[in-house]
């Protein structure tokens, strides 16, 4: 079987460290032994089992890029990287950890306090407790500063009464980063980050488990706070009025994140594009000897070489603190265009039988349609792009 990591042939960039492949290797193997057998019975459950969870803390791929004090590795977000290329390798997308490690761990890493971090990143690691972030609501998606969830303050606690939508990990996750608005005169300056530890407070619901086209491992939910009390401790950040720029300051690695698992889907889909071609054949020949097949791999592989090129000197200039927001919009859209357009050419050549659930290339092609809208949609992302000319 030809391998995803391998099928381009490109030299490591220099963010790939050892400690960088040996993750990703011990990641591989992790996700192909314990968590792709169990796979289709997630997809059936539409969730990841909570043990799943617990296993992967153990193999130390929960919160690689926190500090080891906090429970964590210690590595960066090239080690977040080889984990979310790992799943999107094997092929067990719907399985949210990069959204737990990668976006709601930094968040309290960032602007927790120091009784923050270590209250709930211990947890996080060992995979106790399981992170999700709450942004979108029924009437405000992209558009952030529509948020209508409110958090009164009443002596030491917070009061919050809203709905969210869309929330990945919604049914699994035990600690939630709330999006709120404190101060709703102020519109985005009265925006402000509140923790939810839903095992802890009351009032809180978890609405349904969504129906989506694809990632139907994922559990995708509805949330509901109904006057839900928490101390006023749990705020992210010294003051309220800090979620909106918390928010933008961290909006690049999520979307770099959504690149990651674009890119690695792409190259899988070529490993196993040229796999079936090879085997398949068609009029007397093997699919792989006619030249329309021919031209077309070699079109996606040059495609995917200049993403894979494109992604790897995203990671280098964000780990030197240099991936500034227009960059990051630039590999969110196009990396997730990119993964579109490959998975559908793949399922193309696989005729008939790329239309069969049973093939991995159909499973592609339904995961991969949400990329081009969560994380701000792509056209959001060409509008911030278009801010810089």
């Amino acid at each position: 079987m030809t391998n995803p990591a391998e099928v381009l042939a490109l030299p490591k960039p220099a963010w790939i460290t050892e400690d960088v492949a040996m993750l990703y290797d011990m990641a591989h193997r992790f996700l192909s032994d314990e968590i792709a057998p169990h796979y289709d019975a997630y997809e059936k459950n539409e969730i990841v089992d909570r043990s799943a969870w617990g296993k992967a803390g153990a193999a130390g791929l929960l919160c690689a890029s926190m500090p080891e004090e906090y429970g964590g590795a210690g590595g960066s977000f090239a080690h977040e990287s080889a984990i979310i290329e790992a799943i999107g390798h094997v092929g067990v997308d719907g399985f949210g950890i990069g959204l737990h490690n990668a976006i709601v761990a930094p968040y309290i890493l960032h602007y927790g306090s120091e009784e923050q971090k270590k209250k709930w990143l211990p947890k996080m690691a060992s995979g106790e407790l399981i992170g999700a972030i709450a942004m979108t609501e029924p009437g405000a998606g992209s558009d952030l500063q529509g948020v209508k969830t409110r958090a009164e303050k009443g002596g030491n606690q917070y009061r919050i009464s809203g709905s969210k939508t869309f929330i990945t990990n919604g049914q699994n996750a035990n600690l939630i980063v709330v999006v709120t608005k404190t101060d709703p005169a102020r519109g985005a300056k009265g925006t402000s980050l509140i923790v939810v530890e839903t095992d802890e407070v009351e009032g809180f619901e978890r609405g349904r488990n969504l129906d989506k086209i694809g990632l139907k491992a994922n559990d995708t939910s509805e949330l509901f706070f109904n006057d839900v009390r928490v101390p006023t401790a749990n705020l992210l950040g010294a003051e309220e009025g800090q979620g909106f720029v918390q928010l933008m300051q961290q909006l690049p690695q999520e979307r770099l994140m959504i690149g990651t698992g674009a890119i690695a889907m792409a190259e899988r889909a070529l490993a196993a594009t040229i796999d079936y071609v090879k085997e398949r054949q068609a009029f007397g020949q093997k699919i792989i000897d006619f030249q329309n097949t021919q031209f077309k791999l070699a079109e996606l592989k040059t495609e995917i070489t200049i993403g894979r090129t494109f992604y790897n000197d995203c990671v280098a200039r964000h780990l030197a603190g240099g991936l500034d927001p227009v960059t990051a919009s630039m590999a969110k859209y196009w990396l997730s265009d990119l993964q579109g357009r490959v998975v559908d050419e793949c399922l193309q050549l696989f005729g008939g039988y790329g239309y069969m659930n049973e093939y991995p290339i159909a499973r592609m092609y339904r995961d991969a349609r949400v990329q081009r809208i969560y994380g701000g949609t792509n056209e959001i992302m060409k509008l911030l792009i278009a801010r810089s000319l």
